[in-house]
């Protein structure tokens, strides 16, 4: 079979268009996820500065340098959430519809 008549059948195919659907949603809910918490950290830098000054107990790290460790820490959790689930689910339904399983 050719190459643009596999692609073809498997654009076609409801699975596939139920996969990019579910995959659509997943994505953009980490985006929003990610944006939310980026665009938080940018506003309180902007409009409350002293908030993230402010010193954490009697040292010399304020609060603003954990939230910020945080706000990379979740774009690598949610990366690292995305791999996980594209590797169990994503793939293996694209591999059984290049191949033509479950017809």
């Amino acid at each position: 079979m050719a190459d643009s008549e596999r692609l073809a059948r498997v654009a076609a195919d409801p699975r596939y268009l139920a996969l990019t659907r579910r995959r659509g949603r997943f994505t953009w809910t980490l985006t929003c996820i990610m944006l939310v918490a980026y665009f938080g950290f940018i506003l309180l830098i902007a409009f409350d500065k002293s908030l993230l000054a402010a010193p954490i107990g009697s040292g010399v790290t304020s609060i603003g340098i954990p939230v910020g460790l945080g706000v990379i820490l979740l774009a690598i959790g949610l990366t690292g959430l995305y791999v996980r689930r594209a590797n169990r689910d994503y793939d293996a339904l694209v591999q059984s519809l290049v191949e033509g399983e479950g017809e």
